[in-house]
């Protein structure tokens, strides 16, 4: 008779945040990544005249009717051209500002208690880089005459922990990660060389030195999650795997490829040219940030259902690990043929 291994905290907590990443999903219309905020670029070609480049996600927040609202005495000229980008819509239109916008507010119409973010991209006529998140509690921004240092990497935290925190394919796979190890030194290990995997391949895109098609590495992504249910879908007795002998060691290789997808949002984003390492450095701890802080909260609920007197039904040991690979799966055949015809 086959017997089976059974990680009864493990499914019952799977069990729990499937249905709850299923909402999540439906919500998103199976978009595993809701990051890409709406981007406002405002760039001022010469004193008086600014071009505006308006980005939104093809497939919006429920809800969400953001419009960008410039400075009361610039005027639009022209028409606006609309297009398709990769995932999102673009339109772009020339604004005339006679008095400048240096001391003038920009805001985003709509906004104000959503949970969308927008991201501020500003290049002045002088040379100078500005980026800034607008929320639902900051609607509004001042262009300055200059910018601190701590303001520019504060935005960029936020970014990276808005990131992994919206990332649902890079969450699922910590949450693996946490039912495979199950706590304690190996999961600190484990956790570690995750995150020692994608700095290195973060780093070494966004500086120039690596150059790899975003499409297939989000494949990829999703491949690396598939391979992650199969270990964690029930299974009569064999011998340990190298994932489960070393999960450090297969956290490390996989890290290495969710860089690339971390650099990849990045790269959408822009880094000042004159703080690339600052801003660098500032993304990746608000990835490690929100990384951390999502462990945290699994590991508490582990810690709450060994108090919980749950009993679930033999079958039910199948569904967290094959709801994982259906998901992981989905996204592995939706990016392929993604690149193949670049639909995006």
């Amino acid at each position: 008779m086959m017997r089976w291994h059974y990680r009864p905290v493990a499914q019952k907590l799977v069990i729990l945040l499937c249905l709850a990443y299923c909402g999540l999903m439906v919500s998103q219309r199976v978009n595993a990544h809701a990051f890409a905020p709406s981007l406002l670029e405002v760039r001022e070609t010469e004193p008086g005249h600014v071009q505006v480049r308006w980005k939104q996600p093809a497939i919006k927040v429920f809800g969400s009717s953001l419009f960008p609202l410039l400075p009361e005495n610039c005027h639009e000229r022209g028409e606006r051209v609309t297009g398709n980008e990769g995932t999102g819509v673009v339109e772009t239109w020339g604004v005339d500002c006679p008095d400048g916008i240096i001391g003038k507010t920009i805001r985003m119409e709509g906004i104000a208690g959503s949970q969308t973010n927008v991201l501020l991209r500003l290049v002045l006529a002088d040379g100078r880089s500005i980026r800034h998140v607008l929320n639902g509690e900051q609607p509004g921004f001042v262009i300055p005459a200059q910018e601190g240092t701590l303001d520019v990497m504060a935005a960029y935290g936020r970014i990276g922990i808005e990131h992994i925190l919206t990332g649902f394919d890079h969450l699922l796979f910590v949450l693996g990660l946490v039912l495979l190890v199950q706590g304690g030194q190996r999961l600190l290990w484990t956790v570690t060389a995750f995150t020692v995997g994608h700095s290195i391949t973060l780093a070494l895109a966004i500086l120039g030195f690596v150059h790899v098609p975003q499409q297939p590495i989000e494949a990829g992504i999703a491949l690396s999650i598939y391979v992650l249910a199969v270990e964690l879908a029930p299974h009569n007795t064999r011998k340990p795997t190298l994932m489960e002998r070393a999960p450090w060691f297969i956290a490390g290789l996989f890290g290495l490829l969710h860089g690339l997808g971390f650099a990849g949002a990045l790269s959408q984003i822009g880094l000042p040219e004159n703080d690339i390492p600052l801003t660098l450095f500032a993304f990746n701890v608000g990835i490690e940030a929100g990384q951390l802080l999502f462990v945290a909260v699994v590991l508490l609920v582990l810690l709450a259902l060994r108090h919980l007197p749950l009993r679930w039904p033999r079958p039910a040991a199948y569904l967290p690990a094959y709801a994982m690979g259906t998901f992981a799966a989905f996204w592995f055949f939706q990016r392929v043929a993604a690149t193949f015809t670049g639909i995006g």
